[in-house]
């Protein structure tokens, strides 16, 4: 392949402050490669200094061959675009003017925009979904929309590389998937990306590869599950972390945990199936729990997070229903539970009897509040009244990590208050 970027040994000071440090990468002709790391780690400013913006104090850039600070920023600019982290404007350009602002790298020396300079304006606006705004005033469309608007200003601008500064920042979440969706295509098509990207699962998923910055230096380079691991997670962001692979997406995926994370003490017991709770499992870990899981399918996205954490763990073989030895085995577990909680799973025929036998244990229960029964009830009217069942006997909380880890630190110190308060009624010492 060939070089498209080219990072020598560049290191750059502002204020004084030492933000570069030697820094060396290479980025590859149609690759997409995002540069992730914790604020002020100097994201931004080595795509500034990529685009000719900032001239390095030590070192060089070259983008197809050329030293960026040598070629003036006209060429640059034919070279490479970019979408900042701010696009505040002072003044109300209509949208259509600001995104043929890109086309100005191509224009003659008399200013004159010809017919291919318009085409590529429509086609730009119509790939980042502006073209209803052409006539708006840039200072009054949303944040959003004027990210979108930057993004087909860089569009329109044609050129082999493109740079981003957090592109989704301003985006809901159907925007930041279509964003990076039309980043993808480009550089299916040849385009070669790098941006700064603040979500690492985003990252993950749509990068091809990764490079981690923290204190002035590239710390970890290579593909999404070579960079992102809980270990340079938790070196560069001074959290603790969990790294998976996303049962859907099968990218990686980041759980960060904060500092207050640990402490907690007791035995968990969780019902999941079909990696419902896979993200719950992380998170109970994380908070000093100790896990048990079951019965699941052995090939199931749960039981790999089981094992991966250390879980004690019950399973079924692939496509089989819970037999009496797993029921045996489940009901041992929530003999010994100081709470169960009830991922967001599929009542079925095959697992109905480790739902009863929940419904049944002494331990205290969580009941994740996912999808509606009737969306994944297959055991019929037998399947909505255990449900309604279970409902009624545990703690109903949100789909979220951090309701459930909350809702089960209550359960546990509920019951220990029960224990506590049982051994005084029997204890015969006056």
């Amino acid at each position: 392949m060939t070089t498209a970027i080219d990072v020598d040994g560049v290191s750059v000071s502002l204020g004084g402050v030492a933000v570069l440090d030697a820094v060396s990468t290479t980025v590859e002709d149609g690759q997409f490669v995002g540069l992730v790391g914790p604020n002020g780690a100097g994201k931004t400013t080595l795509l500034r200094t990529i685009n000719g913006a900032l001239d390095p104090d030590e070192g060089a850039v070259h983008v197809a061959g050329a030293d960026v600070s040598d070629i003036g920023s006209r060429a640059t600019s034919r070279l490479v675009a970019t979408v900042p982290q701010s696009t505040a404007v002072a003044f109300e350009f209509p949208v259509r003017h600001v995104v043929e602002m890109g086309r100005t790298p191509h224009i003659g020396r008399f200013g004159t925009r010809t017919a291919a300079d318009r085409e590529a304006v429509d086609a730009a606006m119509e790939r980042a979904a502006v073209t209803d705004l052409a006539d708006r005033p840039v200072t009054e469309v949303s944040g959003g929309e004027r990210q979108r608007v930057f993004l087909a200003r860089a569009l329109a601008q044609d050129t082999p590389v493109l740079l981003l500064d957090e592109p989704t920042s301003d985006l809901d979440v159907n925007h930041q998937v279509r964003t990076l969706d039309i980043v993808s295509d480009l550089v299916a098509e040849g385009r070669t990306v790098v941006a700064a990207i603040h979500d690492l699962d985003l990252a993950a998923r749509y990068c091809d590869e990764l490079r981690l910055l923290y204190d002035g230096q590239i710390e970890a380079a290579g593909p999404p599950a070579s960079v992102l691991t809980d270990a340079t997670v938790e070196a560069a962001f001074g959290a603790r972390a969990r790294v998976v692979e996303h049962p859907v997406t099968e990218s990686m995926s980041v759980t960060a945990f904060g500092t207050d994370a640990t402490g907690a003490d007791g035995r968990v017991h969780v019902v999941g199936g079909g990696g419902a709770a896979t993200p719950l499992l992380h998170r109970l870990d994380a908070a000093g729990f100790e896990c048990s899981v079951g019965a699941v399918s052995a090939d199931d996205p749960d039981a790999e997070t089981a094992r991966a954490i250390g879980a004690d763990l019950v399973t079924v073989p692939p496509y089989a229903p819970v037999d009496d030895e797993a029921c045996a085995a489940v009901a041992d577990r929530l003999r010994r539970a100081d709470a169960v909680v009830v991922a967001d799973v599929t009542v079925a025929p095959g697992n109905r009897a480790v739902l009863d036998a929940v419904h049944g244990s002494d331990a205290p229960v969580v009941v994740v509040d996912g999808r509606p029964i009737g969306d994944r009830n297959l055991a019929g009217a037998a399947g909505r009244r255990l449900d309604a069942r279970l409902r009624t006997r545990g703690r109903v909380v949100d789909d979220d990590p951090a309701a459930v880890v909350a809702a089960v630190r209550r359960a546990v110190g509920s019951k220990a208050d029960d224990k506590e308060r049982r051994t005084a009624e029997t204890d015969p010492r006056p």
